[in-house]
């Protein structure tokens, strides 16, 4: 199985997207793909979007694997917004009159389901799995639809699971990757729910309590600590524009190594340097690039 994700926070995505394991499918070895999506709004474009993550994992397995079997890609949308999703679970119900057509002219026409995961939809109860995935959801489904206070003590609960996890070493890489989504993903945190995350991780997580400090004190240092404190959205604003550039840029150059291999320096130097309006101009034409001339001359724009 293999699994693909995009539009998810950049630490998540880096820390999910090794996940590769084996199955047997009608006797042979094989594999099935599951296509993840991340969504914190209602999109009604997202069927056209999962067509053509879907595309691209093809082509790429026919032009660089050289396969001659495509493989199974199974989409998947994981939501977690204040409003309850409401677009049709199949790419039929964008296309005009698609239901009153005849069989035999749907046939000629593209139709795929995607499976659908409102997170708010969830208890406590019915989200299982590991320590890593259980906090991961748990935060996600809790963050758009409670208040601060009820958010955090969501967060404190989650964290006893990370005490499951046997390697402790991963278990504070996964900390330290939760505890930056809970600095940047609430937006009002003062300077005493901070305090308050130190000293609630020095007792249930006395391993993380290092990482809490050191988040702290980086936020202080970057200026964002008063910020947050003030309430300043001038400052918040420019630190989340930094962090998404650094994150739109990282995922530029991976998804354009994908498709054309290694870069030159200059080029990755050049997205590593663009402004968040060229990154994410550069994501939403991926699929169209043909030749990384094409990218070189849209930078200059």
């Amino acid at each position: 199985m293999l699994i693909y994700l995009n539009s998810v926070n950049q630490e998540l995505k880096d820390y999910f997207s090794d996940l590769v394991f084996r199955v047997v499918i009608s006797g042979k070895e094989g594999y099935i793909s599951f296509l993840f999506e991340h969504k914190s709004y209602p999109d009604k474009a997202i069927a056209i979007q999962l067509l053509k993550y879907m595309a691209e994992i093809w082509e790429t397995k026919m032009k660089k694997e050289e396969v001659n079997e495509l493989p199974i890609v199974i989409p998947l949308v994981v939501y977690h917004g204040e409003s309850k999703w409401r677009f049709p679970l199949h790419l039929g119900g964008f296309l005009n009159g698609f239901e009153e057509m005849p069989q035999h002219v749907k046939e000629y026409l593209p139709n795929f389901h995607y499976l659908l995961y409102d997170l708010s939809d969830y208890s406590d109860e019915e989200i299982k799995g590991n320590a890593q995935l259980r906090i991961m959801l748990k935060l996600l489904r809790d963050v758009a639809t409670k208040s601060t206070e009820e958010f955090l003590r969501s967060f404190y609960e989650a964290s006893h699971a990370l005490l499951e996890i046997e390697d402790k070493q991963k278990g504070i890489e996964f900390f330290e990757i939760t505890l930056r989504y809970v600095f940047n993903a609430v937006r009002d945190l003062t300077k005493k729910d901070m305090e308050q995350i130190v000293r609630q991780i020095e007792t249930t997580f006395p391993e993380g309590s290092e990482v809490a400090m050191t988040l702290a004190d980086i936020l202080r240092e970057e200026g964002m600590q008063e910020g947050l404190e003030k309430g300043i959205k001038e400052g918040l604003e420019k630190g989340r524009q930094e962090g998404a550039s650094q994150a739109l840029a990282k995922n530029a150059l991976n998804q354009l190594t994908e498709k054309f291999g290694a870069l030159p320096e200059h080029l990755k130097e050049n997205i590593r340097q663009a402004d968040l309006a060229t990154l994410e101009n550069i994501l939403q034409n991926i699929f169209k690039y043909q030749s990384l001339d094409e990218v070189k001359k849209f930078l200059k724009h």
